[in-house]
């Protein structure tokens, strides 16, 4: 059976926040756009519905896709595919979480990321705290700004130990980071060095356009997000005849929803069944997080 990672974004783009590191903050779809993402995001799990692959779905929307009833729906659908290993959604976690208990919680993952300048730290630690009275399982991150070193710190303590916590590196300026600055981060996210650097890519093996690839609104596939020309679309025939190893055509890769996918440094090895959802497979590491008083994390 083949198995399948696929990252969809379709055209979604408003969101609720305004960070300024974000090109997409504050952007508002008008009502039309939204009843076309939805309509868009409808027949895409029609289609995996139909499949019998092994698959697996992250949702990469451009902007904070939970506030529509639209994408919960989806989640709760593909949650409950026999054939659907994992069903995965990156947000900033502002939305209710009610809707999570009509999910099969076994297949339902959050991508979630904290953004200081937006939300009150301690509001967005009862959300992860719900999420572990729910039984959802979910990674957080946070951008790696030297100003929010502090701020990091006190997540990382607050948060559930069993939590990962990693830290995005900010790569628009060179040499942005000092080695005090790397030892802080590393000492909150083992995994910090993977994301400062970027990969060399060029020729090297990938299973991006294989066993992983991206499907947008229209069903185009590419082979990841950070590579434009399409390949196929999942809505013509025999369309998976077009999945095939190809070595990457980029001179590096960056961003962690490319490099993970990358046979060298190997970060399957790293994060196992849990590569869509940024969650190591072997966490906590009782050596880097210290414990605190609170609810256990679901197995």
């Amino acid at each position: 059976m083949n198995h399948w990672s696929i990252l969809y974004r379709g055209p979604l783009s408003s969101c609720n926040y305004s960070c300024d590191y974000c090109p997409f903050a504050k952007l508002q779809n008008t009502r039309e756009e939204l009843l076309e993402d939805g309509r868009k995001l409808s027949r895409f799990v029609d289609w995996v519905e139909k499949r019998t692959e092994n698959i697996g779905v992250l949702f990469t929307p451009w902007g904070e896709a939970l506030f529509h009833r639209t994408y919960q729906t989806a989640i709760i659908r593909l949650s409950h595919q026999p054939h659907v290993r994992r069903v995965v959604i990156q947000t900033n976690l502002s939305c209710s979480l009610d809707w999570l208990n009509q999910c099969d919680k076994s297949r339902v993952a959050l991508w979630t990321t904290y953004h200081p300048t937006q939300t009150a730290l301690g509001k967005f630690v009862a959300q992860c705290e719900s999420l572990d009275r729910i039984g959802v399982r979910h990674s957080v991150g946070v951008v790696g700004l030297k100003d929010h070193a502090k701020e990091i710190e006190v997540l990382r303590a607050e948060l559930n130990p069993a939590t990962y916590l990693w830290i995005n590196a900010y790569k628009r300026l060179p040499d942005y980071y000092s080695e005090t600055d790397l030892a802080r981060f590393r000492a909150i996210d083992p995994h910090f060095d993977l994301n400062v650097r970027r990969h060399a890519s060029h020729g090297k093996a990938c299973r991006a356009g294989s066993t992983a690839f991206t499907v947008d609104g229209d069903g185009a596939v590419r082979r990841c997000h950070f590579i434009k020309e399409p390949i196929g679309n999942i809505y013509t025939p025999e369309f998976e005849t077009a999945l095939r190893v190809r070595p990457c055509s980029n001179s590096t890769c960056g961003c962690h929803i490319g490099y993970v996918h990358m046979e060298e440094p190997d970060l399957y090895s790293i994060f196992g069944e849990n590569v869509l959802e940024r969650i190591p497979a072997f966490w906590p590491t009782d050596e880097l997080v210290a414990p605190r008083s609170a609810l256990p994390c679901p197995a």
